[in-house]
């Protein structure tokens, strides 16, 4: 099964379905993202994969984890606010800021690297085995995006 999109110049394009067509890729990514849950909060796992997202530009994942998120009580203010977390200190503990701009600097890896001090930042918040989570998970969720944005998969229709 593919997945059709636009170009500029309105012809489709089929996508092809990653789950069916690599399927033991797929599930070893379930695995490894299944892994990096493990010691961590489920509401701060939403709230680094909904940021994750909205830096790689996938609809399609932003539109899953803001939905789970929803379903696990997070409110709508908090949801609007991650985008700018930064300026949103009332909205998010000093645990959640500090896993955000851990998760942007993995994230954006290609800007600067991962800066000691946000590293730093990290390692006070976490213990070893949550910050090695956090950093898996982080991880995960760059490669579902890039499977997501590269395959065209349509918010909404999973």
């Amino acid at each position: 099964m593919t997945n059709t999109t636009q170009t500029t110049d309105a012809s489709p394009i089929s996508r092809l379905d990653f789950a069916r067509t690599a399927p033991k890729a797929f599930k070893a990514l379930l695995a490894f993202d299944s892994a990096a849950r493990e010691h961590l909060d489920p509401t701060l796992v939403e709230l680094v994969q909904i940021r994750a997202s909205q830096l790689n530009n996938c609809a399609y994942c932003l539109h899953m984890h803001t939905t789970d998120a929803r379903k696990r009580g997070e409110s709508e203010e908090r949801l609007h606010m991650v985008a700018v977390w930064r300026e949103a200190r009332g909205f998010f503990s000093e645990r959640e800021r500090a896993a955000l701009a851990l998760t942007e600097a993995v994230t954006r890896l290609a800007d600067q690297g991962v800066p000691d001090e946000e590293y730093a930042r990290a390692a006070e918040q976490f213990d070893d085995t949550e910050l090695a989570g956090l950093l898996t998970l982080t991880f995960a969720i760059n490669t579902w995006n890039r499977i997501a944005v590269s395959t065209a998969k349509t918010p909404g229709t999973d």
